[in-house]
């Protein structure tokens, strides 16, 4: 069973931002992981993320490209399929994870 994608505006924005060569990993790496997003520890492919420097992301999980750096935070929707993304962005010193606190808050999600 597939999950449906959906998307913060800004995630838009964040996609524009990578090269095409990095828009083709991610795509590829969001289509298998729509399949099953599950936590790991479900059997599926998203790292649970939890407290860290001072942002409580519990209940977010994330997956990682890394060999191109990337990082996608997202939430499943669990009362039905759907997998909303907060925030694609390469590593770069936690940034990523300080953008997806900040839409959180800003979304009240």
């Amino acid at each position: 069973m597939s999950w449906e994608l959906i998307y913060l505006p800004e995630v838009e924005g964040d996609y524009n931002n990578l090269s095409r060569r990095q828009q083709l990993m991610t795509d590829k790496m969001l289509k298998r992981v729509k399949e099953n997003p599950l936590p790991s520890n479900e059997g599926g492919y998203g790292k649970p993320l939890g407290h860290k420097r001072g942002r409580n992301l519990t209940g977010y999980l994330k997956i990682k490209l890394r060999g191109e750096g990337i990082r996608i935070v997202y939430k499943l929707k669990r009362t039905a399929t759907k997998m909303l993304v907060i925030v694609i962005g390469l590593r770069e010193d936690e940034e990523v994870y300080e953008i997806a606190q900040e839409r959180i808050n800003r979304y009240k999600l």
